[in-house]
């Protein structure tokens, strides 16, 4: 049957009509929260009962952001600050994402204690900073992070300038454990003394971290140009190691499915000799407890560490020690306070000393010569 001008007029106007709520229904926003004031309340105090200057029922905010984060840190406010604090030390209630829970406990501690006017110094800072480093600490300048405003204090209470406390402060040197705090406030010191860029500072920090590590090292009496020649040996030193390992491991596919000299770890089998030792007598020793040691270095890091020490090319021999043609072994005194390198030595498969050298390629001493020969005689080595 057919329609009427009016039945398709009112059938067209329904589907218009459908057509607008569908695009209504898909535009249109769910319908927003309201913001949750009683769980950031609950979060803010929880774990500080009794600190609390002000009632939490009391809190009457009038925020419209629903971001929890900024609602936790209103609250905080109302809880404890009496006085404003640094957004340094705020930020502890915006975001704790990978700190440690006594991380977090520390910073909001030390936020609570500025915040209610009470000493930052006497509640713990003293371990760290002094009381012009927690001055500087509690005024920093501008908007920056926890580690940043540590470091900037720490650094100023070395120099004046600004620029350069903040250059320490966005360097890898902020980022560093406070159990190694002192050997870092030495780097602090060092480069308030001799400015340099960020750039640089993270280059050498990689430099002293890994020295420091494996060697106790020491910044006293160094100077800029020092380090920088040290960095640039260190690299070299870590370019050897390198090409040590690469060598190490293409021997080692060589004699895939074969036992003998399997390396495991980055180690090389090396001879079937054990390392040595003595302790000389009260008459014979030099010093107390002394002792003396032939090692074998096993490792690209050992033989690089020994040719930087003793000035000589022993690291270019890895080769042969990886193949199993010769051994290296280093003549040691052990002492109170540190060990002393003296000889290296190089051995062939039948155990014959191809080459004893001391520092910068000199020949042994008489001295030396006398504990490398009870060495042979105990081990069954041959000297020339």
């Amino acid at each position: 049957m057919a329609r009427s001008d009016i039945q398709r007029r009112q059938e067209a106007e329904r589907h218009r009509i459908e057509a607008y709520e569908a695009t209504l229904r898909r535009v249109s926003s769910a319908v927003r929260p309201a913001p949750d004031f009683e769980r950031a309340i609950r979060e803010a105090g929880q774990g500080f009962e009794g600190q609390a200057i002000r009632d939490a029922y009391s809190w009457r905010p009038k925020l419209k952001t629903r971001d929890a984060a900024k609602l936790r840190l209103a609250a905080a406010r109302h809880l404890f600050a009496r006085y404003p604090v640094p957004a340094s030390l705020e930020r502890i209630w915006l975001d704790a994402e990978g700190l440690a829970r006594d991380e977090v406990r520390l910073r909001k501690d030390w936020y609570i204690t500025a915040a209610r006017g009470a000493s930052l110094y006497k509640a713990g800072a003293d371990r760290w900073l002094s009381r012009k480093e927690v001055h500087w600490f509690l005024n920093p300048p501008g908007e920056i992070g926890f580690d940043e405003a540590l470091w900037q204090a720490i650094a100023r209470s070395f120099t004046d300038d600004i620029g350069v406390a903040m250059r320490i402060a966005r360097s890898k040197i902020a980022r560093t454990s406070r159990a190694d705090l002192p050997f870092w406030r030495e780097a602090a010191r060092f480069f308030c003394a001799n400015p340099t860029t960020v750039e640089e500072i993270d280059d050498l920090f990689d430099f002293l971290a890994d020295s420091r590590a494996r060697e106790g090292y020491s910044l006293k009496g160094r100077t800029l140009g020092s380090l920088r020649r040290q960095m640039q040996d260190w690299h070299r030193d870590l370019e050897a190691i390198q090409r040590i390992e690469a060598a190490r491991r293409r021997a080692e596919a060589a004699r895939a499915g074969h036992a003998p000299q399997a390396s495991v770890g980055g180690r090389w089998a090396g001879s079937v000799l054990q390392d040595w030792s003595w302790k000389p007598n009260g008459r014979e020793a030099r010093g107390a407890r002394e002792e003396y040691l032939v090692v074998q270095l096993t490792t690209a890091l050992e033989l690089v560490a020994e040719s930087r020490a003793m000035h000589h090319c022993v690291s270019t021999y890895a080769a042969k020690c990886i193949t199993g043609y010769a051994s290296i072994w280093s003549l040691r005194r052990r002492r109170p306070g540190g060990v002393d390198l003296m000889l290296t030595i190089e051995l062939d498969r039948q155990h014959r000393a191809m080459q004893v050298r001391g520092f910068a390629n000199r020949l042994a001493r008489p001295d030396e010569q006398t504990i490398l020969t009870r060495w042979a005689k105990a081990r069954g080595v041959s000297l020339p």
